[in-house]
């Protein structure tokens, strides 16, 4: 008997944290966890301008149940106390999705070391700081889910030096963790998005905008940009027991981008 089977036989529901969880992947993702009935505790940054109710609305039409707590990455204590609000409030923590993100645009020779670091500080860091706390807590046999990035884990990105960066060192967090939780059954993975529409891709300040991804679209194989939910069905996927075997592994989906013969 599958752990999942064990956890669904004794009637007790499995327990996820999603940073990032107030818009765009992790939202979506938290309204997948909610059809497949599993409880969240999403996170969201204290200055983040969406709305997180809309998020514990969506869960709640969705079915499900969902815990909105304000988290910033960047502090220790603040990612501590957010794992441990979910067995707190649900008994127990099953899956541990680290989505939370940054995104500024800034050429190389006038990036500051303040810039340098504080990318490095959200999108690297703020993984290992969420896996790190989810670790201390999580059931044996749960699973870890990191959101990386094709600029960084597969491409590199003008004028993105240090998300690009930031991007490219996740996939080796994934796979250091995966091999040290192993022993516990735990598994880690990352996934790396393509062009995806959220509200970081259509920022044209820092990113492509509407324009600019309406252009990229064209260069995808499958004609067209990624939507939020494709991208929360394959975390949920890496998290649930049907990927039982699948770990410390980089997982891309961008509608065949990055394998696209040139031209």
């Amino acid at each position: 008997m599958s752990a999942e089977q064990r956890v669904q036989k004794e009637g007790v529901r499995r327990v996820a944290i999603v940073t990032g969880a107030a818009s765009g992947i992790g939202q979506a993702l938290a309204v997948a966890y909610a059809k497949a009935g599993v409880a969240v505790v999403g996170g969201y940054f204290p200055g983040d301008p969406h709305d997180p109710s809309q998020t514990e609305q969506a869960v709640r039409e969705a079915g499900g149940e969902c815990v909105m707590q304000p988290v910033n990455v960047t502090s220790a204590d603040e990612v501590e106390a957010f794992a441990t609000l979910a067995v707190e409030r649900f008994g127990r923590l099953d899956y541990a999705v680290a989505n939370a993100g940054l995104l500024r645009q800034a050429a190389l020779t006038e990036m500051s070391d303040n810039q340098w670091f504080e990318m490095l500080d959200v999108d690297l860091s703020g993984v290992m700081r969420t896996f790190r706390a989810a670790a201390r807590h999580i059931e044996d046999h749960g699973s870890m889910v990191a959101v990386s990035s094709i600029a960084g884990g597969v491409y590199g990105w003008e004028h993105h030096a240090h998300y690009s960066a930031a991007k490219a060192g996740v996939p080796g967090l994934c796979r250091a963790v995966a091999m040290e939780l192993a022993p516990r059954g735990v598994r880690c993975n990352a996934v790396i998005p393509g062009l995806v529409e959220t509200p970081q891709s259509l920022d044209a300040v820092n990113s492509l905008g509407p324009d600019g991804l309406r252009e990229a679209a064209r260069t995808i194989p499958l004609k067209r940009v990624g939507r939020p939910s494709e991208i929360a069905a394959l975390i949920r996927f890496l998290t649930s027991d049907d990927a039982s075997y699948i770990t410390g592994q980089s997982i891309i989906a961008d509608g065949g981008l990055t394998v696209r013969w040139p031209g």
